[in-house]
C-alpha cells in the first residue's frame, strides 16, 4: 500500500510562506537598527483662532556722542579759588562754554605758543536764566603769561577781619598742577610736554578728608584769593580808607577815611541816625583807630617787602616780570546761557589788578 504524503506547495504559495517567515525572523540586515519612516504630523490649528505671528524687536537706534575738543575741560581743571563749597555744583547747572580759552591757544591766539599759569574764579551776578531773574555764579579764567609760576602763595580772607592772611599755597593743598589735553592722556607721563598749567586743589587728598575738618577751616576756602606781588604797588595799597565791620547786633557795616572823615562827626552821625548805642561809642572809636592801626601797617610792610623783592631780584627775573600779561576769560555766548556782556570786568583781585585783556 502507498504511503499517503503532503502535497508539494504550489510555486506562489511558497513565495508567501517565505516571506512570512522573514517577517517573522526579524529585519534584515541592510535594514536592521533603522526605525521605519513615520510621516510627519500636521499641524493643527484650532478652529476659530488665527496662526501666531511673530513680531520682530525693535532694534534700538544708535548713540551718538560729540567728538570732544583738545582743551574743551581746561576751565573746569582750573579750580575756581575762593568759591563756597556749597556753590561748586551751581556751576554745571548752567552748560558754560569757553570755545574763546581753546581758541587761544590755537595757532594765532594769543596764548599759541606760550608758557601759561591758569586760575579760575567766580562772580556772583543778577541774571536773567529761563526767564527768572537770579543771582548766578559766572566762572572766569585767568590766564598768566609767565616763564615761572606768578606766586606760590595764596590770600586768605578771615571771617573776623578785612585783611587778607598770606600763607603758602601748599598750605591750602593747592599748588600748580599741569594739565593734561585730552588727545594725551592715553600717553606715558614721561612723554608728555607740558605747556601750561593751572592752579587747582589737590581733590585726592582733600576731599576724604573733607567731612573731618572743623567747620573753620573749611571756610577758609570760600575766603581764598590768589595773590601776586607786583612790581608796581596796587591802586588801593596807599588808600586810606579801611572797612568798618564793628561787630554789634546789627553789625555796623561802613567805611571810614582817616584823611577825610573826623572819627567824633562819625560816631556822632551812626549815634544819630541809632545805628550806634551811646554806650558803645568809646568802644566803637577804639575799634575804629584799631583798624586804621592795622591798615597803615599792612601798607608800610607791603611797601618794604615790595622793595627788597625789587633789590634781590635777578634781572632776567625783573624783565620777566615787566613783560607778564594777564588775560581774562569769560563763558562765550550760547544760545542755551544767560546773557553776560554787560557783566564783563577787567578787574581780577586786590593783588593782581586788572587784566591786561578781556575775552
Amino acid at each position: 500500500m502507498a504511503k499517503r504524503g503532503r502535497k508539494p506547495a504550489a510555486p506562489k504559495e511558497k513565495e508567501e510562506e517565505a516571506a512570512a517567515s522573514k517577517s517573522e525572523a526579524g529585519p534584515s540586515k541592510r535594514s536592521r537598527g533603522r526605525p521605519p519612516r513615520q510621516a510627519a504630523p500636521s499641524k493643527k490649528v484650532a478652529k476659530g483662532r488665527k496662526p501666531r505671528q511673530t513680531v520682530p524687536k525693535p532694534k534700538p537706534e544708535p548713540e551718538y556722542f560729540k567728538d570732544q575738543t583738545n582743551l574743551e575741560d581746561l576751565w573746569q581743571a582750573a579750580f575756581p579759588v575762593g568759591t563756597e563749597w556749597d556753590n561748586m555744583d551751581k556751576l554745571r547747572e548752567i552748560n558754560w562754554k569757553f570755545s574763546n580759552l581753546e581758541e587761544a591757544f590755537e595757532e594765532g591766539g594769543v596764548l599759541h605758543g606760550k608758557k601759561v599759569y591758569l586760575f579760575g574764579s567766580t562772580e556772583p551776578q543778577l541774571l536773567n536764566v529761563n526767564g527768572e531773574n537770579k543771582v548766578t555764579l559766572i566762572p572766569v579764567v585767568v590766564a598768566v603769561d609767565c616763564p615761572f609760576p606768578p606766586s606760590d602763595k595764596i590770600g586768605i580772607k578771615s571771617v573776623q577781619r578785612v585783611e587778607e592772611d598770606i600763607v603758602p599755597m601748599k598750605k591750602m593743598k593747592m599748588d600748580w598742577i599741569p594739565y593734561v589735553p585730552i588727545e594725551d592722556r592715553y600717553l606715558h607721563f614721561s612723554s608728555l610736554s607740558f605747556s601750561f598749567f593751572m592752579c587747582l586743589l589737590l581733590r585726592e587728598c582733600f576731599w576724604s578728608t573733607l567731612k573731618l575738618l572743623k567747620t573753620e577751616r573749611v571756610k577758609q576756602y570760600d575766603y581764598c584769593i590768589p595773590y601776586f606781588q607786583p612790581l608796581e604797588p596796587p591802586e588801593d595799597e596807599e588808600d586810606t580808607v579801611v572797612n568798618i565791620l564793628f561787630p554789634i547786633e546789627p553789625p555796623i557795616v561802613c567805611d571810614f577815611d582817616w584823611d577825610l572823615d573826623d572819627l567824633e562827626d562819625f560816631t556822632k552821625e551812626l549815634i544819630d541816625s541809632e545805628s550806634l548805642p551811646e554806650d558803645k561809642k568809646d568802644e566803637f572809636q577804639s575799634y575804629v583807630k584799631e583798624q586804621v592801626r592795622e591798615r597803615k601797617a599792612a601798607q608800610r610792610q607791603a611797601r618794604e617787602a615790595r622793595k627788597k623783592m625789587i633789590e634781590d631780584m635777578d634781572p632776567e627775573v625783573k624783565a620777566a616780570y615787566e613783560k607778564m600779561r594777564f588775560y581774562k576769560f569769560y563763558p562765550v555766548s550760547t544760545p542755551d546761557t544767560p546773557d553776560i556782556d554787560s557783566c564783563k570786568v577787567p578787574f581780577i583781585n586786590r593783588y593782581y589788578g586788572k587784566a591786561h585783556q578781556v575775552l
